[in-house]
């Protein structure tokens, strides 16, 4: 396979990547060309928000094609485009072949959430000071333990389950609402829950759940929102900031007296809607801060 390279700046990337694919590319990809300089700009989106933009100011556009041929033709015909002016070919060139595979492999180390706390993929050993751990591959549904939301709400669990058998379960009852690959789910059994809903929209986070709860020997109950019944000692959602708001009355119906509500998906500058969102039934406060990401609590 081959990649044509290109430079373009914003207001081309969506004419350029549109003629890529029309050119019979494989794949397109959009980097920021200042990618960790201090020119690097961060782009967000989320639900009920602006979307993010097409691109960068400076865009490298990466397409990938089936023979040099391909990708040749494909850079002389983009030049004679009028959409083009301000954009330039950086070059073709040889994908060398690699087992991509081990190379995906390589890219998912065991993430350490508390020093004796891990997430290790089923390729790596289980580091020596791993005491827990969760055993989980990259698939379908959000959540490894690499993203910042995921590892503060590992770390709260982590903090609050049971230490050991005179301990009790401090956790109770959980709900897992959004559980995504069910890393939470079972980061709470590990940590002492025995009742444990994990739930979703997406039949296919639903499908993986249930997958790495068995892998995991843990047992927990996965289905659609619809599975979740009742009160929980601890309700965790690890979504984004505007569902949250959407859903702070169901998700705080269903905190028992005495119980812990816990989100995620939520960025330091959503802090105070978030607060007013939930302030009816529950007072949210931050317990945890990563890379511009906030973990929210409250207890009733």
């Amino acid at each position: 396979m081959f990649e044509l390279s290109l430079m373009c700046p914003e207001d081309s990337i969506e004419a350029v990547s549109d003629a890529l694919d029309a050119l019979d590319a494989l794949s397109v990809s959009v980097e920021d060309a200042d990618a960790q300089t201090d020119a690097e700009q961060a782009l967000f989106g989320e639900p009920g928000m602006p979307p993010p933009k097409d691109g960068w100011q400076r865009s490298r556009v990466v397409a990938l094609f089936a023979s040099e041929a391909l990708a040749t033709e494909a850079r002389d015909l983009l030049a004679m485009q009028d959409f083009f002016e301000g954009c330039q070919a950086l070059g073709v060139a040889k994908v060398e072949e690699q087992d991509w595979v081990r190379l995906t492999q390589s890219q998912f180390a065991p993430v350490d959430i508390t020093p004796d706390f891990w997430i290790v993929p089923t390729w790596h050993e289980l580091p020596p000071e791993a005491k827990r751990s969760i055993r989980l591959d990259p698939g379908l549904a959000f959540g490894t333990g690499t993203h910042p939301t995921t590892r503060m709400c590992l770390r709260w669990i982590a903090r609050h389950g049971a230490t050991d058998e005179a301990a009790g379960n401090p956790l109770g009852r959980v709900l897992d609402y959004g559980c995504g690959s069910g890393i939470l789910a079972i980061g709470a059994a590990k940590f002492g829950a025995t009742e444990i809903d994990a739930v979703d929209i997406d039949p296919a986070a639903v499908e993986s759940t249930a997958q790495n709860a068995a892998a995991n020997d843990v047992v927990l109950r996965a289905g659609l929102p619809d599975k979740a019944q009742g009160q929980y000692q601890t309700v965790l959602a690890n979504i984004l900031a505007t569902p949250l708001r959407v859903l702070a009355p169901l998700l705080c119906a269903h905190v028992a007296a005495g119980g812990h509500l816990v989100l995620a998906g939520i960025l330091e500058r959503q802090r105070d809607e978030l607060k007013e969102a939930y302030a009816p039934w529950l007072q949210l406060e931050v317990a945890d801060t990563e890379d511009g990401w906030i973990l929210m609590t409250a207890r009733r």
